[in-house]
C-alpha cells in the first residue's frame, strides 16, 4: 500500500483514485482489509520525546552554570554557607526557568493534534454512518456540508456550491470556491480547488469526496514534521553570554592556576597559596551576572505584558532588541482580515469610502465631498449589493461580525454607511427567488418585489467579465442609457492595478416569479462596480514606519495572490512608491526553481513573497538566517507555526491565532496589535542596553579584585582583601547597586538607530578599554590606600576595611558613568530613575553598616574608620567619574584626528 502515500491525488482522475484505494463512489469500502493495520489511527503521531529527568540536567549544560557552581563550590569551601546558598540558588532558578520554557515544540503538536479531531459523515458498505474522524481510512467516502471541520485531505468527487476557510494553510482571506476538476501536477496547495484538507472549515455548500491522506500523511501532518525538524534558535544573548562565560571560565581557572603555582615558587603555605587562589577566583567570578540577566528579561516581560505582548520564552526579550528582519504575514496581521469596500464607480464616477472593518461607520467621498442620500445612483448600486446577498452583519458586545462570506459582508457595510436602513429594505424589496452563487456561471442573482413600483427586479453581482455580458443599459444620472463599456473597463484596469476584488452589479425589471434561464442573458442594466480589499490595519501603518526608521527590514510573506499582496505593501511603505512589482515580489512557484544561494541572493531586493506554503515559508527563515539576519516571524495560522518556531523569534496573534501558531511562538500580541511589536522592540533594546551597562558596570570590579590578588602573590604583599570580603562587595554592590541599572528608562533616541549588529562582540573595544582603565584604577587605589594606612601605623583588619570600602565606593560613583555609556555623566539626568537613587543610599548605609556595626566587624573582620579617612575614600571613588570622563574625551579626540 506505500504506493498510496505522497501521491499528486489533484491531478489524477477521480475514477482511476477509486479504483486504487478499491473504493466506491456511492457505496463507499466495502471491507477496511488492511488499511486499519497499515495507515492506523487517523491522528498525529510524534517522535519520542526527551524524559523530563533529562531535559532538567541539560540545563545545567552552560559555562555561565559551570561558573556559578564553582562559585558555590568555593564559598562552601570557605564555610560561607549562606553565600553558598544565594549562589546555588540563582543556579536553580536559572535551571528551572530554562526548563519551564522548553517543549515549546511537543505543545504545537498537541494543538494540531486537536485540530484534527472531529467527526465524519461517512459511505461504508452502502450506509451512511457518523465515524470518529481518527477512524477514518484512504478510500473512505466523505459527506462535506457548511459548518463541518474537514477530517482528512479529500478529493472531491461532487460538489455544490462548496466553499472552504483554508485561511490557517493558505493565509487567504477569502473562502476557497472548490470544484472537481482535474489541476496541473505542480500547483501550489491553495490552487489545488478539487482538494479539501484536514483541519479546514466548510462555510458554504455541499461536496463528496473520497479520502486519500489521513494522520500524518495530510498537509496538516506535514507541517507537524517541519515543527518537530525545526530547531531552537539560540537568542543572540544566549549565544554571546555563552560564549563570553567560556572565555571567562578559561580565564579564570588559568589564573587562579597562575597564582597558586606562583605562590609555591615563592615557597608561600600551600594552604594560603590555595586560599588566595579561591580568593582570586571568587572575586573574578561575577557572580551577579546571571541574577541581573535572569532579572532584567523578567522585568521586560512584565513591562511587556504591560503593552499586550505575551513573552513564552525569557530571553526572547532581548531578542526583540537585535531584531533585524521581521518576516510578517498579511491576512490578520498586517490588515483587519476583514473585507471592505474601498471604491464605488457608478453612473460613470469614482466614489471613496472610508471606515474600517465591519464597522458601519464611514462616509463615501467624492472629491473629498460627504455623499448624502439624494444620489440616486448611489442609492441603486449600494442597495443592489444589500439585497443580492446572503450574508448578514450581527453586533456581538459592540463588535461587529460577518455571518455568511467575507465579500457579501463588504457589501452589507458599504450600504449601511450610505444610510440604507437593514429592516426597511427588506421590507420595501421583499425577496421573491434566489439562484445561488456557482463557481462555473461566476454570479449571483435575486428576485426582488418591489412594493411601491409594484414591479419585480433581478438584482445581479458577480465578475465584471460574465456581468458586462448580459448589460445593455447602465444608470448614469437617474437616466437608462445605452452601456458604453469603455470607462468602465478602464476603471477596471486601475482597480486592479491596486490588487482589489471588483464585484459588477446590475438589476433587470422582469414580470416573472422565478428566476429562469433564459432571462440571464441580456437586458441588464449595468448599475456599478464595487472594489474591495482587506485593508492594512493603521497601526500596523504606523509600527511599519517606525520599525524602519530603526533600521529593521520588513518581508511580507503570504499565500495570497501576488498582487493583492503588492499593493498592500505600497500601501503600508514595505516597498517604495516607485518600487516595481517585478523585482519587489516573488511567488512561491517561482522560489521552486531558485537554489538557496538564489534565493539569499533574492532576499536583498524582494519584500513580497506571494502564493507561498508552509515550507517556503521556513525556507525565506533559513535564507535570511543563513546571511546572518536575526529573524523575527509573525503569523497567525497553522501554515505559519514552523516558521514561528525556526525563527529567532517567532510571534503569534492572541485573538485571531491558532493555538498551533501561539504554542510554536516566543511572544504572543495579546490584542493582535502589530504596533505592539515596534513597542516590544523598543523594550528588547533597552533590556540589551541595560545589560550591556550592568557588565560595563560589574566587570571592572572582578578585575580589580582579580589584580589586587594577582598582585599581591606575586610581590609576596599581604592580601588587601579578604575572600569574605570579596564575596560581600560582589554581593552586596550587585544587588544594591547593578540591580539598578536594570530600571534604565533607556535613550530616547533609542529607535533611531540602527539594529545592533549580530556579529559584534557582547563588549566593544571602547567598552573593554573603559573596563580596564577602571579595573586598573581599583588596582592603584586599593593598593595606595592600604598601604597608606599599613604605614600610618593602623592595622591590617583597618587597612583592608579601607581597600573594601575604596572598592564599593568607586563602584557607587562608577555607576552614574554607566547610565549612559555615549553621554557625559555631566550631561545625564542622574533623577531619571529612582531606583538607582534608592539602591546608591541604601548601599552606602550598609557600608557604613559593615564598617562600624560591632557584629559586622566580627564577620567581615572589618574596623571603623575615623572621619578624615572617609572623606579620603569618598574624594579617591569620585575620581573614577573624572577618570572615565578623560578616558571618553581622548578615545573621541583620537577617532575625529
Amino acid at each position: 500500500m506505500q504506493h498510496l502515500i505522497g501521491q499528486n491525488w489533484h491531478s489524477l482522475e477521480t475514477q482511476k483514485i477509486i479504483e486504487l484505494f478499491e473504493s466506491h463512489e456511492k457505496d463507499g469500502l466495502g471491507s477496511l482489509k488492511d488499511k486499519e493495520t497499515f495507515f492506523g489511527k487517523n491522528k498525529l503521531e510524534q517522535k519520542k520525546q526527551e524524559s523530563n529527568l533529562k531535559r532538567f540536567f541539560m540545563q545545567f549544560h552552560n559555562a555561565l552554570i559551570y561558573i556559578l557552581l564553582g562559585a558555590s563550590l568555593v564559598t562552601a569551601l570557605l564555610h560561607e554557607w549562606v553565600d553558598s546558598g544565594v549562589i546555588f540558588g540563582v543556579v536553580i532558578i536559572n535551571v528551572v526557568i530554562g526548563y519551564l520554557q522548553e517543549a515549546k515544540a511537543q505543545e504545537a503538536i498537541d494543538s494540531l493534534k486537536e485540530m484534527m479531531h472531529t467527526s465524519a459523515v461517512v459511505i461504508r458498505d452502502g450506509k451512511k454512518i457518523n465515524l470518529d474522524s481518527t477512524n477514518l481510512v484512504p478510500g473512505d467516502i466523505v459527506l462535506l456540508e457548511s459548518g463541518v471541520k474537514v477530517p482528512a485531505d479529500i478529493r472531491l468527487i461532487e460538489v455544490r456550491d462548496l466553499k472552504v476557510d483554508e485561511s490557517m494553510l493558505t493565509g487567504e482571506s477569502l473562502a476557497t470556491q472548490k470544484d472537481i476538476s482535474i489541476c496541473p501536477e505542480n500547483i501550489i496547495l491553495s490552487d489545488r480547488k478539487n482538494m479539501t484538507f484536514s483541519g479546514t472549515y466548510v462555510t458554504y455548500g455541499r461536496a463528496k469526496g473520497i479520502v486519500v491522506a489521513t494522520a500524518n500523511h495530510t498537509e496538516i501532518g506535514k507541517i507537524a514534521h517541519l515543527i518537530q525538524s525545526t530547531t531552537d534558535m539560540d537568542t543572540p544573548l544566549t549565544k554571546k553570554i555563552a560564549s563570553f562565560s567560556k572565555i571567562l571560565l578559561y580565564v579564570i581557572l588559568a589564573l587562579a592556576a597562575f597564582t597558586f603555582f606562583v605562590g609555591i615558587l615563592r615557597e608561600h603555605s600551600a594552604v594560603d597559596t590555595f586560599m588566595a587562589s579561591v580568593a582570586l577566583a571568587v572575586g573574578a567570578i561575577p557572580e551577579g551576572l546571571p541574577a541581573a540577566v535572569t532579572i532584567t528579561l523578567a522585568i521586560g516581560v512584565s513591562r511587556l505584558a504591560s503593552k499586550n505582548a505575551i513573552i513564552r520564552k525569557l530571553p526572547a526579550v532581548e531578542t526583540l532588541g537585535s531584531v533585524t528582519t521581521i518576516c510578517s504575514d498579511k491576512t490578520g496581521t498586517l490588515t483587519q482580515n476583514k473585507m471592505s469596500v474601498t471604491d464605488i464607480f457608478c453612473a460613470r464616477e469614482s466614489y471613496e469610502i472610508s471606515g474600517d472593518g465591519y464597522n458601519p461607520v464611514g462616509e463615501i467621498l467624492k472629491g473629498g465631498v460627504k455623499q448624502e442620500g439624494c444620489n440616486v445612483c448611489l442609492e441603486e448600486i449600494l442597495r443592489a449589493g444589500f439585497l443580492c446577498n446572503e450574508s448578514y452583519l450581527v453586533n456581538k458586545d459592540g463588535v461587529y461580525e460577518i455571518n455568511g462570506d467575507p465579500t457579501e459582508g463588504a457589501l452589507i457595510v458599504s450600504s449601511m454607511k450610505f444610510g440604507l436602513d437593514e429592516d426597511r429594505v427588506n421590507k420595501a424589496f421583499a425577496r421573491v427567488d434566489l439562484l445561488p452563487f456557482e463557481s462555473d456561471k461566476q454570479f449571483m442573482a435575486t428576485l426582488n418585489r418591489d412594493v411601491q413600483n409594484e414591479q419585480n427586479i433581478i438584482y445581479l453581482k458577480g465578475s465584471i467579465e460574465v456581468v458586462l455580458k448580459m448589460c445593455e443599459f447602465e444608470l448614469v444620472n437617474s437616466q437608462t442609457l445605452p452601456i458604453d463599456k469603455s470607462p468602465i473597463l478602464e476603471q477596471l484596469s486601475e482597480y486592479a492595478s491596486r490588487g482589489l476584488r471588483v464585484l459588477a452589479i446590475a438589476k433587470k425589471v422582469t414580470t416573472s416569479t422565478k428566476i429562469k434561464d433564459s432571462q440571464l442573458k441580456d437586458g441588464f442594466v449595468f448599475l456599478g462596480l464595487q472594489a474591495m480589499m482587506d485593508p492594512p490595519r493603521q497601526e500596523a501603518i504606523e509600527a511599519v514606519r517606525e520599525s524602519k526608521e530603526a533600521g529593521i527590514n520588513i518581508i511580507m510573506i503570504t499565500g495570497d495572490h501576488a498582487l493583492t499582496a503588492f499593493s498592500i505593501a505600497k500601501l503600508m511603505s514595505i516597498v517604495s512608491e516607485d518600487a516595481k512589482y517585478e523585482d519587489s515580489t516573488l511567488l512561491g512557484s517561482q522560489m521552486l526553481s531558485l537554489s538557496d544561494e538564489e534565493l539569499i541572493e533574492k532576499l536583498k531586493s524582494v519584500k513580497v513573497f506571494a502564493r507561498v506554503e508552509p515550507e517556503q515559508k521556513l525556507r525565506i527563515v533559513n535564507a535570511l538566517q543563513a546571511r546572518g539576519e536575526i529573524v523575527a516571524m509573525t503569523g497567525d495560522g497553522v501554515n505559519d507555526a514552523p516558521a514561528l518556531k525556526q525563527a529567532d523569534i517567532g510571534i503569534a496573534m492572541g485573538v485571531g491565532g491558532t493555538e498551533v501558531a501561539k504554542e510554536a511562538s516566543d511572544m504572543i500580541l495579546s490584542d493582535d496589535n502589530f504596533r505592539s511589536i515596534a513597542l516590544a522592540i523598543k523594550e528588547g533594546r533597552i533590556v540589551f542596553d541595560n545589560l550591556i551597562k550592568f557588565i560595563t558596570w560589574t566587570l571592572p570590579t572582578n578585575l580589580g579584585e582579580g589584580l589586587v590578588i594577582l598582585l599581591a602573590v606575586m610581590l609576596g604583599l599581604t592580601l588587601p582583601i579578604l575572600p569574605v570580603q570579596i564575596l560581600w562587595i560582589n554581593m552586596s554592590t550587585a544587588v544594591f547597586l547593578g540591580m539598578m541599572l536594570i530600571f534604565e528608562p533607556g535613550d530616547k533616541e533609542i529607535m533611531k538607530r540602527r539594529p545592533r549588529d549580530p556579529k559584534m562582540p557582547i563588549l566593544s573595544m571602547e567598552m573593554v578599554w573603559q573596563m580596564l582603565v577602571v579595573g586598573f584604577y581599583m588596582l592603584a587605589a586599593s593598593y595606595a590606600m592600604f598601604n597608606y594606612a599599613l604605614s600610618s601605623g593602623y592595622s591590617e583588619e583597618y587597612a583592608r576595611t579601607v581597600a573594601v570600602n575604596i572598592f564599593v565606593f568607586i563602584e557607587l560613583f562608577y555607576l552614574f558613568n554607566c547610565k549612559e555609556l555615549q553621554r557625559s555623566v555631566f550631561k545625564t539626568n542622574i533623577f531619571n530613575n529612582s531606583y538607582l537613587l534608592i539602591g546608591v543610599t541604601l548601599m552606602a548605609l550598609i557600608q557604613i553598616s559593615f564598617t562600624h556595626l560591632e557584629f559586622m566587624n566580627t564577620i567581615f573582620k572589618s574596623q571603623p574608620l575615623d572621619i578624615s579617612t572617609w572623606l579620603q575614600i569618598i574624594v579617591i571613588a569620585i575620581g573614577v567619574m573624572f577618570v572615565v570622563e578623560i578616558k571618553r574625551y581622548l578615545e573621541k579626540k583620537i577617532l575625529t584626528a
